[in-house]
């Protein structure tokens, strides 16, 4: 029987943020060699949540929060920038609700061209259109860029072995009830 590869995040040592890989500063609170790794623990079997992973967050203080602002990546669409409080920060991550058929994935599309004609590489995963359909509404909104990347994906672990894989200023999943955990 294969080994599952224990998994890691990296956790700041000064305000609790959590990354992905090991960076020499923490993308939040700007603190250098602060990020220490820690080892994701399994779910037990048989228990709720079983096959899950979980960390052991530790409270910390408010007061003692680092609460300065994070650079923001400005998407030059006005009212969606305002919304956000002047544009997206770096490491956030947005739920865009709405009505069918009320334009959030044109509206994402168009945020991610925007991004990505100002140098910033981007993925639009689909988990209700082909890459055909995506491509087609691009050309006709004009976001053809070579930085902006299209798949259609609906399975957990290929997104993020895709995220893992490459890496993305911004990614939108559309739409996020479409994917599934295999497990």
């Amino acid at each position: 029987m294969v080994k599952k590869k224990d998994k890691h995040i990296y956790r700041c040592n000064a305000c609790g943020a959590q990354a992905p890989k090991w960076m020499g500063q923490c993308p939040e609170c700007g603190t250098w060699d602060s990020l220490t790794e820690e080892k994701l623990v399994a779910g037990t079997p048989g228990k709720a949540g079983a096959g899950k992973t979980a960390i052991a967050a530790k409270p910390v203080p408010i007061d003692s929060v680092d609460v300065t602002e994070s650079q923001r990546l400005r998407t030059e669409i006005t009212e969606f920038d305002r919304v956000l409080g002047g544009g997206i920060v770096d490491g956030s991550l947005i739920l865009i609700g709405g009505d069918p058929g009320i334009g959030k994935s044109t509206l994402m599309l168009q945020v991610l061209a925007t991004l990505s004609k100002a140098g910033k590489r981007c993925l639009y995963v689909s988990g209700e259109e082909s890459v055909r359909q995506i491509s087609m509404r691009g050309k006709r909104l004009e976001s053809a860029n070579p930085s902006l990347y299209v798949v259609s994906e609906t399975d957990l672990d290929s997104i993020l072995a895709m995220a893992e894989k490459e890496t993305y200023d911004a990614m939108v999943i559309d739409s996020i009830q479409t994917v599934f955990h295999p497990e």
